[in-house]
């Protein structure tokens, strides 16, 4: 069984973030950057299942600039068998679509099995990423799978619902699959697994270029602020304070 794993370069969390001069990211320059956590259980749940089956390729795929290769060999020590590095110039790409149709076009050829990914990014949260991948390349797709029961000749997949609930869904082959954080528990890299992943292949794909559906215009620190309005008038005054407040100040309508 084929498998591809999508993982991402993000800021790691005891990082001090600072706003970039043009307001639209952080300062990389202060920043240490790690494997997106959640996308560890994808690794591990790839391994699992090789290992399960009892043969195939697990191949870690990111996108990014450079400094990404970093997460691609953490991946390949903990014994994924190869890497594919779509390269960027090092800008954010914030769009999941684009970012998507990148990796979609990196994969088509390769005809995997499976494509997991983590349930979402650390730093844009977004979580798409992995469906899109998987509707790009006609693939059945699930999503916050909490248990993988995989085999050469079935996929079924449980998935977390809300309120506790959950279902056992089954997939075609090929499949694009999601991964709830918690799943499992990720290996660490053996020190034998640190020094073969020097040895392994990584592919490099330059990135192509596809038109941006979604952009930050802007971030700022949130601001901290404390003011108390108490409100002494009849019922119907106060309703009509506490709505005008929700309004104009909370903005929750």
């Amino acid at each position: 069984m084929k498998i591809a794993v999508l993982v991402k370069q993000v800021v790691g969390s005891e990082s001090s973030l600072e706003i970039s001069p043009d307001n639209k990211w952080i300062e990389y320059s202060s920043a240490t950057f790690v494997m997106n956590p959640p996308d560890s259980y994808a690794i591990e749940e790839a391994m699992s299942i090789k290992e399960t089956v009892g043969e195939g390729e697990v191949v870690i795929v990111t996108m990014g600039s450079d400094s990404v290769q970093k997460v691609i060999r953490e991946g390949l020590s903990k014994g994924a068998d190869r890497g594919i590095h779509i390269q960027t110039d090092g800008k954010t790409n914030i769009d999941p679509l684009n970012t998507a149709k990148n990796i979609a076009s990196a994969l088509d050829e390769e005809n995997f099995d499976l494509v997991l990914s983590g349930l979402q990014s650390d730093d844009t949260g977004m979580g798409q990423t992995g469906v899109l991948v998987g509707e790009l390349l006609n693939m059945s797709t699930a999503t916050l799978a909490i248990e993988t029961n995989i085999d050469k000749e079935k996929i079924r997949v449980k998935r977390e619902l809300e309120s506790g609930w959950f279902q056992w869904v089954t997939l075609e082959s090929p499949a694009s699959i999601s991964i709830q954080s918690g799943i499992n528990q990720p290996r660490y890299p053996s020190l034998k697994g640190i020094m073969g992943a020097k040895k392994k292949e990584i592919k490099v794909i330059p990135v192509s270029e596809h038109e941006t559906k979604q952009q930050v215009e802007n971030i700022a620190v949130p601001q901290k602020s404390k003011e108390t309005e108490i409100i002494h008038t009849d019922v119907d005054s106060s309703v009509k304070r506490i709505v005008e407040i929700l309004k104009s100040e909370v903005k929750v309508f």
